[in-house]
């Protein structure tokens, strides 16, 4: 019985596929001498000829055909049992929870610029209330969260920081205090829009919800468009075209709390890593000291107030 070596049925079908063996021999790292020979090679094993001679260029004789349509069966069938017995690569999963005003193109860019030790990564990412993603993040549902609240969460974070809010707004936008101040915002249950609410309502002011988007592009078009105006941290507001009160009509907003915080467990060496990558994204230039690293050993609850 004859065993066909499957190199020498690879080699047949990159001369054919590149219709060239100096081609052929380049794509398989061998010198064009090699690929010859493994040809002839071949068509001794076979007793046939497989190439077209008289024809210009790489052309099949009938067998050639023939023996090129089983090749291909057979190199792949042979490809397949490597895989499968072969030692596999796990593909890392990272569940991410964060706001969507922070789901903006140069974050997801760097996303896919980083790579764990392991290689292989796929990210999951959903956005919701701080209190609701924290409490993913304590029964093992999140990876890591990126959470806004207005009071210092409870817990340790692997990076906190604070940041100033403003108003957002067009630029032909002008207030009627006769009517509710119109407010954009992901949606009801983020920070930034209870922390908006909650201060015009302390000054007397009536106020509304009308827009509301999951999109950070969508939410700054309402804006430009005049539908409403957009509490916002400063360093966002700052990233947009549009323009922001400062002070301005409307009262001022406190500052906000932002962390990053990390699940127990798991590959927490590429958490760490991609939460130290994502922080300087996100935190603006800070000023004066800064509340150190803590990177906790368990999560402990938390009171989190909006997104």
């Amino acid at each position: 019985m004859i065993n066909i070596p499957t190199d020498l049925l690879r080699t047949l079908v990159a001369v054919v596929d590149l219709r060239s063996f100096t081609k052929a021999a380049h794509s398989l790292g061998v010198t064009q001498p090699a690929v010859s020979a493994q040809i002839k090679r071949l068509q001794q094993l076979l007793d046939a000829d497989l190439l077209d001679k008289s024809a210009p260029g790489v052309s099949l004789t009938p067998t050639g055909e023939l023996v090129v349509n089983y090749a291909r069966r057979l190199l792949s069938i042979n490809d397949q049992i490597l895989h499968a017995a072969g030692p596999r690569t796990e593909t890392q999963v990272v569940r991410l929870g964060m706001p969507s005003d922070l789901t903006s193109a140069p974050l997801t860019r760097h996303l896919a610029e980083f790579r764990p030790p392991s290689g292989r990564l796929r990210f999951e990412v959903q956005d919701g209330p701080a209190e609701a993603m924290l409490q993913h993040l304590r029964q093992g549902d999140l990876d890591l969260v990126i959470a806004d609240s207005t009071s210092v969460p409870a817990f340790s974070a692997r990076h906190y920081w604070t940041e100033d809010l403003v108003w957002l707004h067009a630029d032909a936008m002008r207030l009627n205090t006769a009517k509710p101040v119109p407010l954009v915002a992901s949606g009801p249950s983020s920070a930034s829009y209870r922390v908006a609410s909650a201060v015009l309502n302390q000054a007397g002011r009536d106020n509304e919800l009308v827009f509301t988007a999951t999109e950070f592009g969508c939410l700054t078009a309402a804006v430009a468009s005049g539908l409403g105006v957009m509490a916002l941290s400063r360093s966002r507001a700052a990233s947009t075209d549009l323009p922001f009160w400062d002070p301005g009509p409307l009262p001022p907003l406190p500052s906000i709390s932002c962390g990053i915080y990390l699940r127990e467990g798991g590959e927490r060496e590429t958490l760490e890593r991609l939460a130290d990558q994502i922080v300087e994204h996100i935190r603006p230039p800070q000023e004066g000291p800064q509340r150190p690293q803590i990177s906790s050993p368990s999560v402990t609850p938390v009171r989190a107030v909006g997104r």
